[in-house]
């Protein structure tokens, strides 16, 4: 593994592209009605804002969630032989725009184009009664998109064309509170093509590497590497297969997702004990390592302020870096197929991603793997 720590990335990467966050998340899911329901029932996302028929979309219908600082929107077709539609079928649920908050979109596009991105969508300026945005858009790995996003001129909900979304349906939060990173797979031997496009193209820097020999087990390996931003208000670790006896999580995802895409989208929380209960008493389903790990985890990672049995009894992993530590856990897939799923952090000082739990998280991913016959 190699690593620096986050002034460095301040220093190395070419903050040519102000980047003040992560706008949206965009999927494009099979039943947004119903992906809407799931979201704020087991992971306490609240309703914001709405688009389709009743606003004179025909095409489309997108559902806008919100909690704290994380935007979630679930779009489907309406009608037969839409790219939303193709990309379904092509994906299944997935995540199509990665939308990043800046202050000129018509900026962003032009000079990350200059610098070879290919383009998405050229810059276009929104309006409504509530002001405009500007929004463009690149291609990045797959058929994943970054969107620009400049809404410094718009008092809006959300965008033009949606409407405030108020729904007596309102269950409590519970508890998450920022995009913390996105984790995107990518084919044989193409992560350090993507890495050149996140240095090159949107002056990002890297801030840990991670080989076959971090990241393996007795049947699978992968390799890592994780780019920021300026910032590091955006990091996109990309991982791609490494040779292993068996099939690796990577090379399940990219068969049944049949591209690179995003893999998990990890998201922040002040107390993932409470924030993990409460999903957990929602239906949401975890990946669960052995008893054993915590016999020898507080030997590893040295003084923590949580108790260790709710850890446990709830399977949180635990890790430390030069800079403090971290608390994490895995969901299982949310979808049908094998691909996206979330992860929960906390973290307590720890700019790293969790080395120390790898071997027990990927032993974890092999057995669920090996329930699906896909190992």
């Amino acid at each position: 593994m190699k690593t620096q720590t986050i002034e460095k990335i301040f220093t190395e990467a070419e903050d040519f592209l102000p980047i003040n966050g992560t706008d949206y998340i965009e999927l494009y899911v099979g039943n947004a009605k119903q992906a809407a329901h799931f979201y704020k029932t087991a992971f306490g996302f609240q309703s914001l804002a709405h688009r389709g028929l009743v606003s004179g979309d025909k095409q489309s219908e997108s559902y806008v969630l919100v909690q704290d600082k994380i935007r979630l929107v679930l779009t489907s077709p309406l009608v037969k032989g839409t790219a939303i539609g193709r990309h379904i079928d092509a994906h299944g649920d997935g995540v199509k725009v990665v939308a990043l908050w800046v202050d000129d979109a018509t900026y962003s596009f032009e000079e990350t184009v200059r610098r070879g991105a290919k383009p998405y969508l050229p810059p276009e300026t929104r309006r409504d009664e509530h002001g405009e945005v500007v929004l463009s858009g690149i291609h990045t790995y797959g058929e994943t998109v970054h969107y620009f996003v400049e809404r410094k001129n718009y008092r809006g909900t959300f965008l033009p064309g949606y409407q405030a979304w108020d729904s007596p349906y309102r269950p409590s939060t519970t508890g998450l509170k920022y995009v913390d990173h996105m984790v995107g797979n990518v084919g044989w031997g193409e992560m350090n093509q993507w890495v050149d496009f996140y240095t090159e193209v949107m002056g990002f820097a890297q801030l840990i590497s991670f080989d076959d020999k971090d990241i393996s087990t007795e049947y699978t390996a992968l390799m890592s590497k994780v780019m920021s931003n300026g910032n590091g208000r955006i990091k996109f670790p990309i991982n791609e297969p490494a040779e292993g006896k068996k099939k690796s999580q990577i090379e399940e995802f990219l068969d049944f997702y049949g591209a690179p895409g995003v893999q998990h989208i990890a998201v922040a929380t002040d107390n993932i004990i409470e924030t993990v209960t409460a999903m957990r008493d929602r239906g949401v389903e975890f990946l669960q390592v052995p008893n054993s790990y915590y016999e020898t985890v507080l030997e590893r990672v040295g003084e923590i302020d949580e108790d260790l049995e709710p850890l446990r009894q709830l399977g949180i992993l635990i890790d430390r870096d030069d800079e403090g530590y971290l608390l994490q856990i895995f969901t299982k897939p949310v979808e049908p197929r094998p691909t996206v799923f979330f992860e929960i952090i906390q973290r307590k000082g720890a700019q790293s991603f969790g080395k120390g739990n790898f071997k027990a998280l990927f032993e974890a991913i092999e057995r669920e793997q090996e329930l699906r016959g896909t190992l």
